[in-house]
């Protein structure tokens, strides 16, 4: 089953009509897109583009054998372009199947947006969904397994990303598609960086895909180290990098604090950015999680698990930390790094960059300073990728250009 994309940007296309934004002015040459619509093999098409004769004739493909179209979404703004000899555009009802005269089938699936998402199975037996902008499953049903190809809003819903691998429709094999991309996100080198880091690619519009045939997915590490300073944003980039995935544990290692209203607030913004199907974890105890089987880690963070050992071993004293507490501080931090090394389980783990700030002015507060970098220097010697984000944008410091 071939699949010729004639567009994969929003509605309203990228750049936006009259949007002064930044990621408008950037969105040009291959980066611009226009509106999403796929043409699968010259006889059924999946939503319209602007001038798809035109668009198609580019991707050195012709519209004159379509046999069906389908639209996926309501399409507000002005009236669509339908060329010349076109069956007229319609929607299928939810749960409903239909058979094109190709050969292929298309059954129709809800979603928890206006629109449809459509499932396409061709003669040969390859199967591809696609669902429309801003939507998730509302309900896949039975599933007899993964499909070869997904094409979805990835950033702009994640969750439907996580859906459809937890129950079983996208596996490690399926070609997950990013459509219907808006300026959300920079293009260019940032917007595959995310991709990637959910399993998903984007391509330029004309791109011609072939379902079914094996594609080099996006290397998903095992162990992400995400380091930042105050604000950074270093926590909402570890959430995005796992947000596409059900069951993650979110490990808090920072507790709670009675009477303290201000640390209770920021433990309220960090709960409710998180998706529902996400469990939470207060602990320090990270070295039992790490070894065990599970769903993926997330583990914010390693200053405040840092501080709970220094605790433990008494580092804050002068005289306790030469008379034995390095060492036990050394031998549980060790068992840190070996169980980070160890570890089967997908694991995101974010600290704090303080070794570029003002000297301490404090012996107590340098001791914690030098550990705490040499504690990120080990654990980053273990990790697949790691990143440093500041105000906002996320530097690559190991790993693959596209994941970061």
């Amino acid at each position: 089953m071939e699949l010729t994309l004639l567009g994969t940007g929003a509605p309203d296309g990228l750049p936006r009509p009259g949007c002064p934004c930044a990621c408008c002015a950037v969105a040009t040459g291959g980066e611009a897109r226009a509106a999403t619509a796929l043409l699968v093999d010259g006889a059924l098409l999946l939503d319209l583009t602007p001038g798809p004769a035109f668009a198609a004739a580019r991707a050195g493909r012709s519209i004159a054998g379509v046999r069906q179209v389908l639209l996926s979404h309501p399409h507000d703004g002005p009236a669509l372009e339908l060329p010349a000899g076109l069956p007229a555009p319609v929607r299928v009802p939810d749960g409903r199947e239909l058979s094109v005269i190709s050969g292929h089938r298309v059954r129709a699936l809800a979603v928890d947006a206006p629109g449809t998402g459509y499932e396409v199975t061709s003669p040969d037996g390859e199967r591809l969904l696609y669902l429309p902008p801003g939507a998730a499953p509302a309900g896949l049903g039975t599933v007899p397994g993964p499909y070869d190809m997904v094409l979805l809003d990835v950033l702009d819903r994640p969750d439907a990303l996580a859906r459809l691998r937890e129950a079983g429709a996208a596996g490690p094999t399926t070609d997950v598609i990013a459509v219907h991309l808006d300026h959300d996100v920079p293009p260019g080198r940032e917007l595959h960086r995310r991709l990637a880091a959910a399993g998903a690619r984007a391509v330029p519009d004309g791109t011609t895909l072939v379902v079914g045939d094996y594609h080099e997915v996006p290397d998903l590490p095992r162990r992400t180290l995400v380091l930042g300073g105050a604000r950074s944003g270093k926590s909402v980039e570890a959430e995005r990098r796992l947000e596409s995935f059900p069951e993650v544990l979110y490990v808090a290692t920072g507790g709670t604090r009675e009477g303290d209203r201000e640390w209770a607030a920021r433990v309220a913004l960090h709960r409710e950015r998180r998706p529902g199907s996400w469990r939470t974890a207060e602990t320090c105890d990270l070295v039992p999680l790490l070894t065990e089987e599970g769903p993926p880690l997330l583990v914010d963070c390693l200053a405040l698990w840092l501080t709970d050992a220094m605790d433990s071993v008494g580092a804050w004293d002068d005289a306790t930390w030469a008379d034995g507490g390095r060492d036990a501080l050394a031998a549980r931090t060790a068992d840190l790094v070996a169980a980070v090394r160890a570890t089967r389980r997908v694991v995101v783990l974010v600290s704090n960059e303080v070794g570029s700030g003002v000297v301490p002015a404090t012996s107590s507060g340098r001791r914690f300073r030098d550990e705490l970098g040499r504690l990120n220097a080990a654990v980053a010697e273990e990790c697949e990728h790691v990143l440093l984000v500041v105000a906002g944008q996320a530097l690559p410091l190991r790993g693959g250009a596209g994941c970061g």
